[in-house]
């Protein structure tokens, strides 16, 4: 699958900038309450990416070749509503209450579980294909996920856990709405999400009695939600729409590596012996997903939306505009229906039945 090798490293650096964020914010929650800190990680996601696109539209309007972006349609609100609700409202809350009672290797090592639950949706309720490498892989996660949260000697799973656990669900919710919407500007969906989830939790978390934190602690938290929450969300849409929910959510599963890396450094503590078990089989898992191959021949039914685009096997079309040859370029085309066989993905373009 060699041309889904850039969407693959797209993958795996959304991971490493979310993975690093968790242990970043157990170092936070000190001096932050959970909601409020969710809400500054949104915050700096949004108004980050908000200067951002500022600076683009400024480059833009200097360079006339540059490609321009569709605005997200209508019928595409809803789906990028429900994301924001599960995935910038209640999952960051979650993971940050959990993050109090749990320590910061389990905790990151733990958010494997969000690649497990995403692949799940896909593959039950939006039928995203799967064979039984993949499924295989799941497992493994799965088992390393439940060494993770076994309690031991204690009388019951540790509430924190469960609560980062509900907080990988909720994130996996978002990833398979988000799908609904990955052709669009992968930038304007996560400044969109940073914008609204931002002040929704700062909200939530001054009406329960939360104070603003130091300006320094403030600035320190909008920085890291804007490379963890922000960029990591950018690169995680653009990737989603080349490589299909499932395989993406296996890919960002490496999240937690960087995390744990981190973790020794920020917050001293020695891991149970089940945690390095966890880790090998978590692993193990995610290395089974990036073997994979799938290559068989199907069809392309007829299609027509709009996003960014070269002109490729999958987009030979005429212009009804004046074009000068510079790609990628954005505009309205439609896809006839073809045959051919190559290795490919789930992508916005191979969401066939087998």
């Amino acid at each position: 699958m060699q041309s889904h090798r850039h969407p693959i490293l797209t993958a795996l650096l959304a991971a490493a900038l979310f993975g690093i964020t968790t242990p970043l914010a157990k170092a936070l929650l000190g001096d932050v309450s959970p909601f409020m800190l969710a809400g500054l990680f949104y915050l700096g996601s949004g108004s980050g990416l908000a200067i951002a696109l500022l600076l683009r539209r400024v480059a833009a309007r200097r360079d006339s070749a540059a490609a321009s972006h569709a605005p997200l349609r209508v019928a595409e609100l809803p789906w990028l509503a429900g994301a924001i609700a599960a995935g910038g409202v209640a999952a960051p809350a979650l993971l940050m209450l959990g993050l109090n009672t749990t320590p910061a290797a389990t905790s990151t090592l733990l958010l494997n579980l969000e690649g497990v639950l995403t692949a799940l949706i896909a593959w039950f309720c939006f039928r995203e294909n799967f064979d039984a490498q993949i499924a295989l892989g799941m497992v493994a996660i799965v088992a390393g996920g439940v060494l993770l949260s076994w309690p031991g000697e204690r009388a019951g799973v540790a509430p924190g856990v469960l609560l980062v656990a509900c907080a990988c669900l909720c994130w996996a919710i978002d990833n398979n709405l988000t799908r609904k919407v990955s052709s669009n500007d992968a930038m304007v969906v996560a400044c969109t999400k940073g914008l609204v989830a931002g002040p929704v939790n700062i909200g939530i978390a001054l009406g329960t009695g939360a104070h603003w934190p130091a300006w320094h602690v403030a600035s320190g938290a909008m920085a890291v939600g804007f490379a963890g929450y922000g960029v990591s969300l950018v690169l995680f849409v653009v990737a989603l729409r080349h490589l299909g929910t499932a395989r993406t959510g296996a890919y960002f599963s490496v999240a937690p590596l960087f995390g744990v890396a981190l973790s020794p450094l920020l917050w001293p503590e020695r891991p149970a012996p089940t945690f390095w078990l966890a880790l090998a089989l978590m692993a193990l898992g995610v290395w089974l997903h990036v073997r994979e191959r799938h290559d068989h021949v199907h069809t392309h039914e007829p299609l027509e939306h709009t996003h960014a685009h070269r002109h490729d096997a999958h987009h030979q079309h005429e212009h009804d505009f004046a074009w000068d040859g510079t790609e990628p370029h954005t505009h309205p085309h439609r896809h006839t229906s073809i045959t051919h066989s190559h290795a490919h993905y789930p992508d916005v373009h191979h969401r066939h039945a087998h």
